[in-house]
């Protein structure tokens, strides 16, 4: 299957230089992949990976090791962000 993969602010450092600019990547995957499967080449580092959607959905934490990906999902991860 097919998904699309972004990574957000300095959690792009992680993609292969030519995705850091679009902050993306487009992945081939096993059926049913999961979340963590996924990312796990990716070598993210666990406290970073805070905000996980797919297609716009939040996932929490305890349902990543077994959210099941779909062909053509858009799975994207964003690190803790403060503000003021």
């Amino acid at each position: 299957m097919r998904i699309t993969f972004k990574l957000y602010a300095t959690l792009a450092d992680h993609l292969p230089a030519e995705a850091r600019r679009s902050n993306q990547v487009e992945l081939e995957a096993p059926d049913g992949a999961t979340i963590a499967a996924v990312i796990a080449p990716y070598n993210l580092p666990p406290k970073l990976v805070h905000l996980v959607l797919v297609n716009g959905v939040y996932i929490a934490p305890a349902a990543r090791a077994t959210h099941a990906l779909a062909d053509g999902d858009t799975l994207a991860i964003w690190p803790p962000v403060a503000g003021g």
